[in-house]
């Protein structure tokens, strides 16, 4: 989708379903399955993304012959298996309704059925990149894997308890949140620029605020896909010339947007993160949607703080 801009500042919004962010590509999602937890006949999930290699490793030899992915053709590459891994990689994206059947059998004749599911969009989940599957639980590499598991989990649990613990008394956060119920007159904050646009997936309408010492964005989304839920995943802003993350604080009025519903999304920085090596520069807003891909690219001149 293309549109114009209408005013010297220029905006542009990514409508359009593109790659992921870089900063998230560079995060490989591994996790651990052990099979002495479930049951014999029990077919383990996993979720795959459409180029993108998903690779299950396992603690003893695969038998390549035996080892199959059924109605594979023009959905996936074929099947690669080396040694004690299996390598799968989508063509595409697998639909929703979507289910592929994989069945592993190991040397000693053990069979291990999967089923292979597109990912999990309402959950934002990302695709499985490496499974690491352990016949034996009580071998030292399982334990090892699945205390590497529980200690990542504990991680994001506590910077998540710390985020949400700033958030708590922030000032940006609090006039986010003031924005995106619509209380612009409680706020410092003056219309600056206004722009909209649509696809077939949501329309959006963007508002651009020029603020005494901090600047803010508010995007009101319509969803206008007739099933999936539309949710924003995450918010980048970096430095025009450098790329440098800065300091954003972001308040939604609804965690994901239901088809044919509204939303809106409000984004507040302040002035210190227009600042680099002492003097101001522009930033680049990047919103990302639920399944990663970059919703809206909006340029934010340092103008707009008021400076």
């Amino acid at each position: 989708m293309r549109m114009l801009p209408t005013c010297r500042c220029v905006l542009l919004l990514c409508l359009a379903a593109v790659v992921a962010s870089a900063q998230d590509r560079d995060k490989a999602n591994v996790r651990t399955l052990l099979l002495s937890e479930h049951p014999d006949d029990a077919t383990h999930r996993l979720y795959v993304k459409g180029q993108v290699v998903t690779v299950l490793q396992f603690d003893q030899l695969c038998d390549p012959v035996r080892t199959k992915l059924l109605g594979w053709e023009g959905r996936f590459e074929p099947v690669g298996v080396v040694g004690r891994m299996v390598l799968l990689k989508p063509l595409r994206d697998l639909a929703d309704e979507e289910a592929i059947p994989l069945l592993v059998t190991l040397v000693d004749g053990m069979e291990v059925p999967f089923l292979l599911r597109p990912v999990a969009l309402e959950g934002r989940r990302w695709p499985d990149q490496q499974v690491n599957v352990f016949k034996d639980r009580g071998s030292y590499d399982a334990v090892s894997s699945a205390l590497n598991d529980a200690l990542k989990d504990k991680r994001r649990l506590e910077e998540q308890v710390e985020r949400y613990r700033k958030e708590e008394t922030s000032e940006d956060h609090a006039l986010a949140a003031l924005l995106a119920s619509g209380a612009v007159k409680q706020t410092p904050f003056k219309v600056a620029h206004r722009i909209s646009g649509r696809d077939d997936g949501a329309t959006l309408d963007v508002i651009l605020f020029r603020g005494q010492g901090k600047a803010a964005v508010v995007l009101k989304v319509k969803n206008l896909d007739p099933e999936q839920s539309w949710s924003m995943k995450t918010v980048r802003l970096v430095t025009e010339s450098t790329g440098i993350d800065r300091a954003v604080a972001f308040r939604a009025t609804a965690s994901s947007i239901t088809p044919g519903s509204s939303g809106t999304i409000a984004i507040v920085a302040d002035r210190s993160a227009f600042v680099e090596e002492g003097t101001l520069t522009n930033l680049l807003l990047y919103v990302y949607r639920h399944d990663g891909a970059q919703q809206a690219f909006v340029p934010l001149a340092h103008q707009l703080t008021g400076e």
